[in-house]
């Protein structure tokens, strides 16, 4: 088997610095589609776009983090096709107060499960980022489901868990993207061409580039904030959903959100135009 369990498992990946200014903020809001179907100078646009006042989207925090996730294609043991590669899962909890516009920072990863899926395996990492020397910023937990791999008589791992009520949901929001969102996604740092390629994209079976699963789920964690903060970004603690279909680019992003406490809210996320869930068992909590 191409994944080597033993040599895989407990993998310490190389640091991996990453630096963000303003400008990164701003770009990676839109490339979100912040600003899409809004008033350009509402204070919704201008939170997230505007440096005079500006906040950061806490999914940002997925982004310095990205690089460990294609770092694992460095890891002994783990000889794959990277077009078998899928993200399946994502966690990102915010471990500051209040996420700065502008930082150096350095991320450590490591490799801590790999799983028996059946028709695939799941492997997951864990990644802190810090600014150097300084405080930790950002926990991400990266699930890589890697097509063709599973069989192998490993254990299956925790279930997704994150269920939706079968009622009707407490609140809804929608996000339209435009037709070339993912070109302007990809700048926040996911260059993988199966977003911009239509050749790389027919190769894996989509009839053309999808959008970045990660722009759906910054969408997720902007409908919470939308929704049940008021729009204050700092009241945002964590987010955890499971990846089930891509948005194709020029679709709307359908954000459903069930209240479970003060600080716990359940999620889905579907888009308009196909009725099809993108983002199942999502759990976002909030301070």
């Amino acid at each position: 088997m191409p994944i080597d369990v033993q040599k895989v498992l407990g993998q310490q990946l190389a640091e991996m610095p990453f630096e963000w200014r303003e400008r990164d903020i701003i770009l990676y809001a839109l490339g979100l589609g912040v600003g899409v179907g809004e008033v350009p100078t509402s204070e919704g646009v201008l939170r997230y776009t505007y440096e005079g006042g500006l906040k950061v989207i806490p999914t940002y925090g997925v982004v310095p983090a990205f690089p460990a996730l294609t770092g694992v294609m460095s890891v002994p043991g783990f000889d794959i096709n990277p077009m078998m590669i899928l993200h399946g899962e994502q966690y990102t909890e915010v471990l500051c107060k209040e996420i700065p516009t502008r930082a150096d920072t350095v991320t450590t990863a490591r490799v801590t499960g790999v799983y028996d899926k059946g028709k695939g395996a799941l492997v997951t990492l864990e990644a802190i980022t810090k600014v150097k020397g300084g405080q930790d910023l950002f926990k991400n937990e990266f699930g890589v489901f890697v097509r063709g791999e599973g069989g192998f008589g490993g254990p299956s791992g925790p279930p997704p868990g994150n269920d939706a009520p079968s009622r009707e949901p407490d609140a809804v929001r929608e996000y339209p993207t435009m037709p070339h969102q993912a070109i302007l996604y990809r700048l926040s740092g996911d260059y993988n061409p199966l977003h911009i390629d239509p050749q790389f994209a027919a190769m894996g079976g989509f009839e053309r580039p999808i959008l970045h699963g990660l722009c759906t789920f910054g969408n997720v964690g902007r409908g919470v904030i939308d929704e049940y903060c008021g729009g204050d970004p700092t009241r945002f603690s964590s987010i955890k959903v499971r990846f089930s279909a891509p948005v194709m680019p020029g679709e709307t992003i359908v954000v459903q959100m069930w209240k479970e406490s003060d600080t716990a809210i359940l999620c889905e996320a579907k888009v308009k135009e196909r009725g099809l869930s993108v983002v199942k068992n999502a759990r976002v909590v909030l301070r």
